[in-house]
């Protein structure tokens, strides 16, 4: 097939990872440190800067999985530099060595003694140098293998379980056959079906820690005496004629092909075994594609049927529908059109040939229409209230 056939690019970093995005990013370690990183962005224009709510007072594991996704945020391959800003300089540490652990450049300001005018010009003066630096790393050829790809569904309806997340599975299979690796996640999603997922666990010990992450979900549902309705599934789900979670799951699962699953991983874990791996995450649109990208995933693929809108700042959001009246009244949102699939124009084989030419595509360089409308979705995951 041509689509399995085209020669990929990407930029490859010093730890040997490949990115299909060249972005110098300025983090942010807490909420109090988002204005000076959004007025060093507005300096150097060309940087990216990440604002975000949390890092003050957190604790435990809450804090990790914040580290964690700050860390792996400024890791991820498609990141060339990061300038870390935070208040203080022992958690901004922190997060400089963690991703200078890739080799990539990094550097850190703390605010603390300094002020927002000094920190904001030191920033900016480092920031500018990163983004020149950048702008000379070439692409070069890669392996689809080196690519590592995310999957996530949102405003699902009818036309999601039957059209654009079997397509989407059609990719799974062959990224996966091809040596890649793939990320799949959105736990309460997986209800009513969660016995699917672990017959598809490659041993006993993967199959354990999968349940094991879900039957924590679960037990902290009980334990809250919540009712989901409304939440799992939404009103835009009801409207699109899933009435279940139960419905809602098999829809989910429908995206993640045939493969087994290698592994069960925690948020904002990075894998190490090839293939498809399971993570346990929000069915949040944003925040489960923010912990998948600082996993290390660099392009990700989302079946929408009543249209979610979902973008990333550092991983492309590639948007595809089987429903055709999202994709005439929401086309600037979609990037792949299959609802052919339910006409009975495509086959899901061809379905999936044109899904991974619009991947390829992305992967050498095309904006997804998320870039294209800036929809930059960065949203970290907190598990309980800080101290």
């Amino acid at each position: 097939m041509a689509a399995e056939s085209k020669q990929l690019t990407g930029f490859r970093r010093p730890n040997g990872a490949v990115g299909i995005r060249n972005r110098v990013v300025i983090l942010p370690v807490d909420d109090l440190s988002n204005a000076s990183c959004e007025a060093i962005a507005s300096v150097v224009p060309g940087t990216l800067a990440l604002p975000h709510a949390y890092g003050r007072l957190q604790f435990g594991a809450d804090l990790d999985l914040t580290f964690r996704t700050l860390i792996g945020t400024g890791a991820n391959p498609n990141v060339a530099a990061v300038l870390v800003v935070g208040i203080e300089p022992a958690w901004t540490d922190r997060v400089v060595e963690g991703i200078a652990a890739t080799g990539k450049p990094v550097e850190g300001l703390s605010i603390e003694r300094n002020g927002d005018f000094r920190t904001i010009e030191a920033g900016a003066r480092r920031a500018a140098q990163f983004l020149q630096d950048a702008s000379e790393i070439a692409r070069q050829p890669v392996e689809r293998s080196e690519i590592m790809l995310s999957i996530k569904c949102g405003e699902s309806d009818t036309t999601t379980g039957l059209g654009s997340s079997p397509t989407t599975s059609q990719v799974v299979d062959r990224h996966v056959a091809a040596g890649g690796t793939v990320l799949f996640g959105e736990t309460s999603e997986l209800t009513g079906g969660e016995d699917q997922i672990a017959a598809r666990c490659i041993d006993d010990e993967v199959r354990k820690k999968f349940l094991h992450l879900f039957e924590s979900y679960l037990d902290r549902i009980e334990r809250e005496g919540a009712n989901l309705l409304g939440s799992q599934p939404t009103q835009g789900n009801i409207r699109g004629g899933l009435s279940t979670i139960e419905e809602k799951a098999q829809g989910n699962i429908a995206k993640t092909g045939t493969v087994p699953v290698v592994d069960a991983l925690g948020p904002a874990e990075a894998p190490v075994r090839q293939g498809l791996n399971f993570m346990d995450t929000s069915s949040a649109a944003a925040e489960c594609v923010t912990l998948m990208a600082a996993a290390g995933a660099v392009v990700h693929l989302f079946p929408t049927g009543q249209g979610n809108i979902i973008g990333n700042p550092i991983e492309p959001v590639i948007k595809l529908t089987a429903n055709p009246l999202t994709a005439r009244t929401m086309s600037e949102h979609i990037d792949f059109d299959c609802s052919g699939v339910l006409r009975r124009e495509l086959t899901l084989a061809e379905a999936g040939d044109r899904l991974m030419e619009v991947m390829d595509r992305t992967v050498n360089g095309r904006y997804t229409c998320a870039e294209v409308l800036g929809h930059r979705e960065f949203v970290l995951t907190k598990l309980y209230p800080s101290a």
